[in-house]
């Protein structure tokens, strides 16, 4: 079974036959480019924004570096209410397709995005529900099948005219969102076919946020709203 920074450890080092890793820093050492670092803060369970102690990092020095990756076009290891998952920019085309690179993952399966807020899915999908709808639901561990508006990146699921949005019950990852002011690309942090990841235990590029979720191992319940008046659920979570 392997773990988010196995995944990241394993297909990072096949990625740098192909490009150059340039050790970049934020703050002195806290942030070099997707080398053996992980970086650590208290677990979501302890409530709220997650405080620094001796040996975790500063959550404001953490989303910088995240932020600074993905803006650079990298794929990272983040925690989310439900598991960890690998993310990216979903308006970055080359970011997208590293990330099915890097998972091994088949063309054809479509990868959600996720936001921070709301009202920014009004901008990437076509909302046929009550806002107060969406509100109940989000945010959370589920994640609403829409269809995709014109604005999301064409070369994310070009082959289906829908995409799965999440707004992840999750400080770090909505605060992440916000400061990105984009959408992420996110998909569980597993290879396709393997165990999906609740923790982090070996060192990669990845946020650790402790362990997530209550180590069932399932993702989000995924629910198609797509059609007007009617609903049906794909995946329980």
């Amino acid at each position: 079974m392997k773990s988010v920074c196995n995944v990241a450890v394993e297909l990072i080092k096949s990625r740098r036959a192909h490009s150059s890793a340039t050790a970049r820093r934020l703050g002195g050492e806290m942030c070099k480019e997707l080398k053996t670092r992980v970086l650590r803060m208290l677990p979501p369970s302890c409530h709220g924004p997650s405080l620094p102690q001796e040996d975790h990092t500063d959550v404001a020095e953490i989303l910088s570096c995240t932020v600074k990756a993905l803006k650079e076009g990298h794929v990272v290891g983040v925690p989310t209410d439900t598991i960890y998952g690998l993310a990216c920019l979903a308006q970055n085309s080359e970011a997208v397709r590293k990330t099915y690179d890097i998972k091994g993952r088949n063309g054809h399966k479509p990868l959600a995005i996720c936001v921070g807020e709301i009202q920014d899915i009004y901008k990437y999908c076509k909302v046929k529900v009550k806002e107060a709808l969406l509100g109940d639901l989000l945010p959370g561990p589920v994640t609403l099948v829409l269809e995709r508006s014109e604005a999301l990146n064409t070369d994310l699921n070009p082959f289906t005219s829908l995409v799965g949005v999440r707004i992840p019950d999750h400080a770090f990852m909505r605060r992440l969102c916000q400061m990105c002011a984009e959408p992420l690309a996110l998909t569980s942090a597993n290879i396709s076919s393997y165990t999906s990841t609740v923790a982090v235990n070996v060192s990669a590029l990845v946020v650790d946020g402790g362990p997530v979720g209550d180590n069932s191992r399932l993702g989000s319940t995924v629910v198609d709203l797509s059609v007007l008046g009617k609903y049906r659920v794909i995946r329980p979570g």
